[in-house]
């Protein structure tokens, strides 16, 4: 009993991060956010995602203990973003926001980096979460360059429930930082290394919890 509820615990915790990760991303490819926020958007989804990614995957990794597991919780994330996409082009919102599978590569440092120290919990939580927390933001930049323009996009498919004061504006650049893929990164690098340290943590706790 106690081995079904951990895993129930487990596989709950798995979802939920992957889930709010997926709505995260949603935001980050939305065109109003872009066309109004501009950077500023990308920096803030950049890192959001970054530590979503980084919490779920390190307590999958340590959970299982198998290197390769971070690769999968990234395709999971992936997977959730194209079906919740497609249903967005269900209702009638444009799908030229495709999302490619930037998680991938930054998973896959941090199995990487797992297998590499030889399991060390340590090891995956400095230099797994400074790895992970550096490349996001340069693989959403990617995810950026694959999509349409977004300020075209955004008055190509107005939202007809946006109230006046909404309207799309011209983005504004360069005002607040000249390099967002440096902040996002710089950020992300610093806070990762924190949510590692508590993907790992809610490992112990899960146990402990469950065997209470």
């Amino acid at each position: 009993v106690m081995v079904w509820l951990r895993r129930c615990t487990h596989y709950l915790f798995i979802v939920v991060v992957a889930v709010n990760s997926t709505l995260l991303t949603i935001n980050a490819g939305d065109y109003i956010f872009y066309t109004d926020w501009a950077w500023t958007s990308y920096v803030i989804f950049s890192i959001s995602q970054t530590l979503m990614l980084v919490v779920g995957a390190t307590y999958y990794l340590t959970f299982t203990g198998v290197p390769g597991t971070a690769t999968y919780y990234c395709l999971i994330m992936t997977v959730y973003t194209w079906v919740a996409k497609g249903a967005w082009f269900a209702l009638g919102y444009p799908y030229d926001f495709i999302v490619t599978p930037v998680w991938l590569p930054s998973g896959m440092l941090l199995d990487l980096v797992y297998w590499a120290t030889k399991k060390n919990k340590h090891s995956l939580i400095l230099f797994g979460g400074v790895l992970v927390g550096m490349s996001l933001p340069l693989f959403n930049m990617v995810n950026l360059i694959t999509v349409a323009d977004p300020l075209e996009t955004a008055f190509k498919y107005p939202r007809p429930t946006l109230p006046p004061y909404m309207t799309p504006i011209e983005p504004q650049v360069g005002e607040f930082y000249n390099s967002p893929v440096a902040l996002g990164a710089g950020a992300g690098a610093v806070l990762s290394v924190t949510m590692a340290a508590l993907g790992c943590k809610l490992n112990t706790w899960t146990y402990r919890w469950m065997a209470a």
